[in-house]
């Protein structure tokens, strides 16, 4: 792709759930950074920053309706219930694209510093598809998460899977990106994964991350956890091609154990003792138990993806474009407006 000169139209994408907290802190910042791009001509005046509630509990969604009416730059979109993160990033991407020439996605708690989103339009219009924004350093995290923060991307490297490291969902993509993206179809989502396939022209950028503004974490190490195994059986099927590989060493092993029993039994040295079969039995039973819960997890996987069920619905929509007065009409209306462009993923 050829550098593009012209002012490109910005929307930076928020998933929120559970942010009453630090989402105020966040847009003040944003809106400020945002501002001073416009003013720059860094990227077009029509730029906006779009908010999606993913079925928060909290005051979330009232905080976006609010801002939205009283702040010309800011969208938002009310997933109908918790579709997850993934999903949440997928709303703003497919609902954005129809309006924006490239897109950020950054998480709420502004830990991804907003403030390298202007070197990655810089480089989006020096012909760059998709940037990434990765961590230079990861001193802020214990040592325990770091650890298991790089024992999973080599895990994921070893099973052939491509991601880049010490990148989350902090990035920019372009409307051609964002497009490709729509043509994969999965349910279960792990777009660190699915997103470097599309094999576009791509930068990084490097940054340092900072403790949350406010609130809490939406990502214990439970939900870690998932994400991970998610991401591993959803891009990769090699932890079946480990169960054969197992499966015929222990082959190999049984065959030589028997041969030694035959050695010994001729031999006339055979004892007799429950220690070695119970060992062997639990060993065996814990192998095939193993080897059934992973091959149910690509046959959960395949069940969930055959069905083809939509990944989330809109419930409202809270249009970029709308004039002060149809805000105001729709603060009395309380009515939905046809979000300009968008249309509903097709099965």
């Amino acid at each position: 792709m050829s550098q593009n000169t012209a002012v490109p139209i910005l929307h930076i994408v928020l998933p929120c759930y559970n942010e009453e907290e630090a989402l105020p802190h966040s847009i003040d910042r944003l809106l400020a950074l945002l501002k001073e791009w416009i003013a720059s001509e860094l990227v077009s005046a029509k730029s906006r920053i779009v908010m999606v509630n993913d079925g928060s509990r909290d005051r979330t969604w009232e905080i976006i309706q609010s801002l939205w009416l009283s702040e010309p730059l800011c969208s938002g979109l009310d997933l109908s219930r918790n579709s997850g993160q993934q999903n949440a990033i997928l709303a703003g991407l497919f609902s954005s694209a129809p309006l924006a020439d490239c897109i950020v996605t950054i998480d709420a708690d502004l830990q991804d510093d907003p403030g390298v989103i202007a070197d990655m339009v810089r480089a989006f219009r020096g012909g760059a598809e998709i940037v990434y924004g990765v961590r230079s350093k990861r001193e802020t995290d214990t040592s325990f998460k770091r650890g298991t923060a790089h024992a999973f991307y080599r895990v994921m490297k070893s099973l052939g899977a491509e991601t880049v490291e010490d990148h989350a969902e902090f990035r920019l993509m372009s409307r051609r990106a964002v497009n490709a993206l729509a043509e994969f179809k999965e349910v279960n989502l792990f777009l660190r994964g699915l997103i470097p396939m599309l094999g576009f022209k791509t930068e990084i950028v490097y940054y340092e991350r900072t403790p949350r503004l406010a609130g809490e974490s939406k990502y214990p190490f439970k939900k870690m956890l998932a994400l991970a195994w998610n991401a591993i059986t959803g891009l990769s099927i090699r932890p079946i091609r480990l169960i054969t590989v197992l499966g015929f060493s222990i082959s190999l092993v049984s065959l030589g154990v028997l041969i030694y029993i035959l050695i010994r039994h001729t031999a006339g040295h055979t004892t007799t003792g429950w220690s070695s079969t119970t060992i062997s039995v639990w060993f065996i039973g814990g192998l095939i138990l193993l080897a059934l819960g992973i091959i149910g997890e690509y046959i959960g996987k395949i069940y969930l993806e055959t069905k083809a069920r939509p990944r989330y619905f809109v419930e409202t929509i809270l249009p970029p474009n709308a004039s002060l007065d149809e805000r105001r009409d729709w603060q009395t209306r309380r009515e939905q407006i046809p979000f300009p462009g968008f249309k509903p993923e097709s099965k």
